[in-house]
């Protein structure tokens, strides 16, 4: 099984990333515009459209506000095993990391998987830059 992580350094306090991570229907408005351009919600899944012209039907597993993580999941003709959790650690009070792990099968797509990581880690940093102050 692949297992693909991204540690991401953010400027931004851990409750603001937080509380943009945990808006499920939000992903294209606050977390990573731009590389999402569409969300809708499907009961506890979203509808997500990416910038490629991708469609992908992610299911909300668990939101933990105490832990602050959320795990969402996908299943479909592609990916016989996908499983993501999104967890927001703070560095102080103006700072914090994302830390997003996947993993999934077929180990075949790990690379294209990979590669959107990164272009969504891109849209992260453009939705919290660093302050003026």
């Amino acid at each position: 099984m692949a297992s693909i992580h991204n540690d991401i350094p953010l400027p931004a306090p851990a409750h603001e990333v937080w509380d943009a991570v945990r808006d499920f229907g939000a992903l294209h408005q606050r977390l990573v515009p731009g590389f999402v351009t569409a969300c809708t919600r499907d009961g506890d899944a979203r509808i997500v459209t990416f910038a490629n012209g991708s469609v992908a039907r992610e299911v909300l597993i668990d939101c933990d506000d105490a832990r602050q993580r959320l795990v969402y999941a996908i299943n479909n003709e592609r990916l016989r095993h996908y499983s993501a959790s999104v967890q927001v650690i703070a560095e102080g009070e103006a700072r914090c990391r994302l830390v997003w792990i996947i993993d999934m099968l077929p180990n075949e797509l790990a690379p294209y998987v990979q590669g959107q990581t990164k272009e969504a880690v891109i849209a992260m940093h453009k939705a919290f830059p660093p302050s003026a102050a």
